[in-house]
């Protein structure tokens, strides 16, 4: 017997606060949550209109515009499948993606090169920002179909940091875990008006911008294009939002443009996951805005945050502790658990994980082990119940015998002005492995050995001299996926 659908509960749980208060705004527009329902029904029939079938999956590669919103939602209504796909990939990705998927419809916007990808392999539907056509003639009536474990209830692709991605399948249930466990952390209720620079293909993005907002009743601002740092402020000084969810390349730029004038409009609540967020840039950030930012840790397979700083006790260069609904454990190469202080590789465990990477059973293996425990491929170090990330298993780095963070790097190379931006990484020299680090420069710095030397002795005066870089390559921009997270692997292939 099935379960209840997982869609309509949300959008229930939105209309509980009132069919006519604000679900979304969308430029000078304005969506409410009994609209959003009606679009939401009608994109089911639609879908059914078109031979999808409860368990089919629907490829999104829509903006994060109303359409997008509804289609996902309605997919689930009508018992398929929504995959929200990067809306900036090549046709060759989106092909990868289509045939991966085994995707039955491909919803998305005229001239995009999705459509190429989709000539031969699935039917394709154009669609405006508020959703596709003739949507408005259809009857706002649509009996959401149950849930059901056998069949994917929504998937993610992961954002490939550390290659091809992969398809990350969710039950429709799991949809409704955050707002009950990383949920509580945020507080977030009907009053709050929520803004995310992460797009609701990423599932942090998906997080900020649908399954908690709409859980709570809250506004969410949505923005179509890939927000800049200036485009945030005007944003927070239009929309005045509560509560701003981002990720450490975006507040780093936004530290950079800040002016006094901007501080009025920065919520109260601004919160950075994706990737760990630099001590400097904690430190930075509240002391021109006067607001702290809480970070946190997840994961597409988990499809929430089980690490989090909480409200008034946000420890910069930790991304706090265990959310309640989560066990985490830190672990040696041989899985046992290792001491507080030391380097292990964190396993966490609770509701709402992902059971199976699609079509990967070799990933499954890997990362899904036995007694419900998530490999998440980060290390960390465990001290008086705070957890600070120590960098991607695949990016730790050896020197003179020692595992050497590139995280804590960074952060320390992030501290001299000359630098913008920077990453660390093995380079092979000489048959060897020697630590690199790459930097984006500062406007107005001069590159060169001069600053090089420079650098180094920045560095040698705070770290040991076995973590200090062997050698400094400066660099126009860093490799990174669609959600800003640094590709280490890319570098390390330079």
């Amino acid at each position: 017997m099935g379960r209840r659908n997982a869609a309509w509960s949300l959008l229930e749980s939105g209309m509980s606060f009132g069919p006519d208060r604000t679900a979304y705004r969308f430029g000078s527009s304005a969506l409410t949550y009994g609209e959003l329902a009606g679009r939401c029904l009608r994109c089911a029939s639609f879908l059914d209109s078109r031979s999808i079938r409860p368990g089919d999956r629907v490829m999104l590669s829509l903006p994060d515009t109303p359409a997008m919103v509804c289609a996902f939602l309605g997919a689930m209504l009508a018992g398929a499948c929504p995959v929200p796909v990067n809306t900036s990939l090549h046709a060759p990705d989106y092909g990868f993606l289509l045939e991966d998927s085994g995707a039955k419809l491909l919803l998305t916007v005229p001239g995009h090169p999705s459509l190429e990808a989709a000539e031969g392999r699935c039917p394709a539907v154009l669609c405006d920002d508020m959703g596709p056509p003739g949507l408005d003639g259809l009857p706002p009536v649509f009996d959401p179909r149950p849930a059901d474990d056998a069949r994917p209830g929504f998937m993610l692709y992961s954002s490939g940091s550390t290659g091809r991605p992969k398809g990350v399948p969710h039950r429709q249930d799991d949809l409704l875990v955050p707002a009950r466990t990383w949920g509580l952390v945020l507080g977030l209720t009907d009053r709050d008006v929520v803004l995310s620079s992460s797009k609701l293909f990423f599932a942090y993005g998906l997080l900020a911008s649908l399954a908690l907002p709409l859980a709570a009743g809250a506004a969410t601002v949505l923005f179509p294009g890939k927000p800049g740092p200036c485009d945030v402020f005007d944003l927070m000084l239009r929309h005045r939002p509560t509560a701003f969810f981002g990720v450490p390349t975006l507040y780093n730029a936004m530290i950079r443009a800040f002016e006094p004038a901007m501080k009025e409009s920065v919520p109260g609540l601004c919160y950075s996951a994706g990737e760990a967020l630099p001590s400097l840039l904690h430190e930075e950030w509240a002391r021109i805005t006067g607001r702290e930012v809480l970070e946190g840790i997840g994961s597409t397979e988990a499809f929430n945050v089980f690490i989090s700083n909480r409200k008034g006790h946000s420890r910069p260069g930790s991304a706090g502790q265990t959310v309640q609904g989560f066990e985490a454990r830190l672990v040696d190469d041989a899985g046992r658990d290792v001491p507080p202080g030391s380097q292990g590789h964190l396993l966490v465990r609770g509701e709402g994980l992902c059971r199976e990477y699609w079509n990967r059973p070799d990933k499954t293996r890997e990362t899904m082990l036995a007694d419900g425990w998530l490999r998440t491929g980060d290390v960390f170090v465990e001290e008086g119940g705070f957890y600070a990330h120590q960098g991607r298993s695949d990016d730790m780095l050896k020197s003179a015998g020692q595992w050497v963070s590139p995280v804590r790097v960074e952060e320390e190379l992030l501290r001299h002005p000359a630098v913008a931006e920077c990453a660390v990484a093995a380079r092979r020299v000489n048959g060897l492995d020697v630590i690199c680090a790459f930097v984006v420069a500062a406007p107005g710095a001069a590159t060169g050995k001069a600053l090089t030397l420079e650098l180094r002795k920045f560095l040698l005066g705070r770290l040991q001299e076995h973590m200090c870089p062997a050698c400094f390559e400066f660099v126009p921009e860093l490799p990174k996926t669609a959600t800003g997270k640094v590709q280490r692997f890319v570098l390390r292939q330079c």
